[in-house]
Formats: C-alpha cells, structure tokens, sequence
C-alpha cells in the first residue's frame, strides 16, 4: 500500500548559505529487495545472519528507462574492533588481539558489486549484479589496501584470525554511468575513483600521486593522477561521491570530511571540503573548489539526544543535474540534507593550498578566513530536509536523479550486521531542479 507524507518546510532549517523558500515534497516507501549474503559465526559462537548493503551510492543516466537506477555496495560487512563486544559478543582482545584501530571483516571473500535495480510503481527487484573484476576477470576484493602514506585498518575474520590486506582491496561507495555502459566510481581507501566496465572489470583506477607504489601488485592498471594532498585524508572519509557532466567530458568529486591538514584537530574542526573537477580526456585536474559543510545542529534528528560535533558532518552523495551544475547529500545519520550546487560563482582554489607546506592550511581558515585567502566558496541552496517527513530512513547514501522533480534515495544498511534493512524512497519535488 502507498505510503506517503506530504509536509511543508520551516524556514529555520533552511541553508546557513541561501535560505529556501517552504516546500511541498512528497516522499513515498518503496519496497526494497533484502539480498541475503550469509549467516556468520564469530568467536563467541554468536551468529548473525547477514544481507547485502547495496545502497552506499545510487545513479540514473538520463535517456535510460526511468524505472532502472544502478547501485553499489561499500568494502563489504565489517565491524570496527572497538564495537566488536556488542557486535560479536566477543571483546576486542578476542577479536582483534587488542587492536581497537582494526576492522573484523566476517565475510573476508566478499567482492563490492554494482546492482543494477528496477523499479516497477513501489516495487524494486534485482534486474543485474556486477562484481567488480580485476584484468584476468577474477572477483577483486574489500579487504583494507596495504597504504604506506595514508594507513588503513588491519583486517581480522570472524574468528578473531589476523588477515593481510590487500592490494585489489576497493571501499567503493559511489558511481556514476555513462552512455558507453561503464562506470566511474569512487572510493574511500586510497582514496581513488577508477573506471570500471558494464561487466565489472576495472579498467583503470586513479590514485593520489606518488601512492602508485602501493598497489604495486594490484591486478589491474593504476596511475597517480589524483592531488598528492589527498593522502591526508582522515581514516574512512575519503571520496565517498562522484558525478560524470551531462556531456561525460567532466566527472566531479568531493571529499567525505575535510583533510587531516596539518592533523587530525583540523579534520575535527573544519567545515571547508575540496570539491573536484577532473578532465576525463585529459586524466588531470581542471579545478578545485571549497565546499563548505553544516554546522552540527542543522541536522535536528542527530541532535534528538546529544549534540552532534563539527567532525560527524560529512557528505555522502553528489549527482550532476547540469553542466557545473550538482545535487549534493549532506548528512550525520538521521537527518538528510540536499543541496543544489552552482559551481559558478565560485573561484577556484590557490594552488598554494594543495601543498601541505602552506600555513595556516586551508583546513585551518575559518568561514571569515576565506575572502581574505582570495576564495569564493560553491554556492548552495538547500532543496530537501528529511526532518520535514515524518518516517524518513536514517543513513541515506545513495541518490539517483531520475528527472528534473524525482529522486530516489537508499539507505546504507550496513549489511545488516544490527539488524537494519535496505530502504528505498522515492521524493518528488515541488520544484524541478532545472
């Protein structure tokens, strides 16, 4: 049965940049394929039963059947060491052999795939899987890449077994489709976006220059063409958003979470992300632009109990809805922001900032630090509030524009390692978004 909820906007919430003016969005449940994956055993002798999470991002390309969206799993089911009691019913020593930095993969052979889903009124079904391939066409993997620059977790199995990371490892958690059937995606380890065909084989994977090295026994082609910068990425906030221009000539990406830059006190306390845009042709950087995040309490379901801080703001999605033109996703978990983004306007950002020798660094300015530094940062006027909707899923990650006023949102259910399902709406907008 249609399940609707139709409300207006308050205006408090609108944009800290551009206010909106009050809305009349509708969202609407859609019913979700659950993917069962596997029933795991850990240690303790508890056992979970598992399904595939396969909404950590979601795309439409215009001119395809309105019905079909493609989606995309992350690294697989893993659980942070320092949960692993809860998670587990074994501690972290058990697990983790004390190591609360690591990650417990229990499906240590799992392989990200892209879905591709059709939509039929309210019902989804799974019209395709695509696990992504390495140049030999075997299944490539999740597990954490062995990164000397910008370190990633030391994996453990279920059974609290150290594992060795691994160089085809991907935490892929966006995609873009072109008009030729392949894929750009992108990904938070290295962090990197790489090129992948309709078949799921990685044709090329972009990595920070200087990196190259580390995926040295990677089996498919990798070349350093991404910021050097970018290995300062914070742990798991790397490039969780990628979009491809309407014309394919310009695929854009942005940041999770501010760097690292100088340390991990700037990540905490920035607002100031680096939003790209890459010349396909080219392989290079045409432009960098400063993306600036939410304060905390603008994300009102988050703050239901405790106050949020600086460091939990992210963005998760981003979709091109016209030349230079975005939709971007910002969230904490519960409540979901859309922004429209103009990059016009905006002043690309001083080269001076991509060198980690620059002080203070461009993650050390404040909001009024910016004009002086000579930048004008992306414009944005929010567009969608999930506060405004009754019922509205937590952890939204993927956003699929399937024309002008409708999208489709799904959630990250973390495969379900507590519980959680794959939730799927669909919103149509008052408004067009051009």
């Amino acid at each position: 049965m249609k399940t609707a909820f139709i409300l207006c906007a308050t205006s408090a919430l609108a944009s800290v940049w551009l206010a909106g003016a009050a809305r009349a969005d509708e969202v609407q449940m859609l019913d979700a394929p659950v993917i069962p994956l596997a029933d795991v055993t850990f240690k303790s002798g508890q056992t979970t039963a598992l399904s595939v999470g396969y909404g950590s991002g979601a795309t439409h390309r215009a001119g395809e059947d309105a019905g079909l969206i493609y989606t995309i799993t992350d690294r697989g089911p893993n659980i942070a060491c320092d949960e692993a009691k809860d998670l587990t019913g074994a501690d972290t020593d058990a697990m983790c052999a004390g190591d609360k930095d690591g990650k417990i993969f229990p499906v240590p052979a799992f392989d990200p795939t892209i879905y591709a889903l059709r939509i039929e009124g309210e019902k989804v079904s799974v019209a395709g899987a695509y696990p992504l391939l390495g140049t030999d066409g075997k299944k490539l993997s999740g597990i954490s890449v062995p990164l000397a620059k910008n370190p990633t977790e030391k994996p453990y199995a279920a059974d609290g077994s150290a594992m060795a990371q691994n160089p085809n490892g991907f935490d892929s958690e966006s995609l873009a489709r072109l008009a030729d059937g392949s894929f750009w995606i992108s990904d938070e380890y290295g962090p990197s976006i790489s090129h992948v065909a309709g078949d799921g084989k990685v044709l090329d994977r972009l990595v920070p220059a200087g990196t190259e090295g580390d995926y040295a026994q990677a089996d498919y082609p990798v070349h350093g063409k991404l910021p050097a910068i970018l290995v300062k990425r914070e742990l798991n906030r790397g490039l969780e958003s990628i979009a491809v221009s309407p014309d394919e000539a310009t695929l854009y990406f942005v940041m999770q979470s501010p760097l690292a830059n100088p340390d991990e006190a700037a990540f905490k306390s920035s607002r100031l992300l680096r939003l790209f845009s890459f010349d396909r042709k080219a392989e290079a950087v045409k432009h960098e632009y400063v993306y600036q995040i939410d304060t905390p309490d603008m994300f009102k379901a988050d703050n239901a109990k405790k106050a949020r801080k600086q460091g939990d703001v992210k963005v998760s999605e981003m979709a091109a809805i016209g030349p230079d033109r975005l939709l971007v996703l910002e969230r904490i978990s519960k409540t979901t922001l859309l922004y429209e983004v103009d990059l016009a306007g905006a002043t690309p950002l001083p080269a001076r900032f991509d060198d980690v020798a620059t002080k203070p660094s461009l993650e050390q300015l404040k909001s009024e630090d910016l004009a002086a530094a000579g930048i004008v940062p992306l414009k944005k006027t929010l567009i969608f509030n999930s506060d405004d909707h009754a019922g509205m899923p937590d952890k939204i990650e993927g956003v699929a524009v399937i024309d002008p006023k409708t999208l489709v949102l799904v959630t990250d259910n973390d495969f379900g390692i507590d519980g959680a399902k794959t939730k799927m709406v669909r919103v149509t907008l008052d408004k067009p978004l051009n």
